[in-house]
């Protein structure tokens, strides 16, 4: 699987651009990764120093999938990301959605809004048969935002996490 064939481009939504990382992104992605609130459901310690931010980045980069950063129309605020990675076709051509959120902006809509975007994106514009999502159990807001967008949940813990899947709808 490779992404060469994949054009990632900018998205919108009413209060959101979503803009692809780059390097230069790093001072950014720092700040909002040394936040352990961002963090501790992830599989990656808060962020100590700009190398770090940049290895993020780079991992992103050098993965067959993509991420976006998350920036507030109003504000031109950068509040989080959102993207596809472990892409992976057999019978079936899935991606993985991951997405975080700075703190302040928790319970306003704002991943709701963009999931929504890249969704319909990995369906329409990938090609995508299934996006799948690992949550951590104790994540009870990701746990709530899969419920809301309909996605399925194997019964079992896999790695003590949820395994989370949506099929396209076509």
């Amino acid at each position: 699987m490779s992404n060469k064939n994949i054009m990632y481009p900018s998205l919108e939504t009413d209060r959101l651009k979503l803009q692809l990382f780059t390097l230069e992104d790093a001072e950014k992605v720092f700040l909002h990764f040394s936040d352990f609130h961002i963090t501790e459901f992830m599989d990656i310690e808060p962020c100590s120093n700009l190398k770090e931010a940049e290895e993020i980045i780079q991992y992103h980069l050098d993965d067959e999938g993509c991420r976006w950063g998350l920036y507030e129309k109003e504000s031109e605020q950068f509040i989080g990301t959102i993207g596809f990675h472990y892409l992976r076709k057999s019978e079936k051509f899935i991606a993985e959605v991951g997405f975080d959120l700075n703190k302040t902006y928790w319970g306003k809509g704002y991943i709701s809004e963009a999931l929504n975007e890249v969704i319909t994106f990995g369906f329409s514009n990938m090609g995508l048969d299934i996006i799948d999502a690992t949550v951590d159990p104790n994540n009870v807001r990701s746990i709530q935002l899969m419920k809301k967008f309909s996605f399925s949940v194997e019964p079992e813990l896999k790695d003590n996490l949820l395994y989370f899947y949506l099929k396209n709808p076509r």
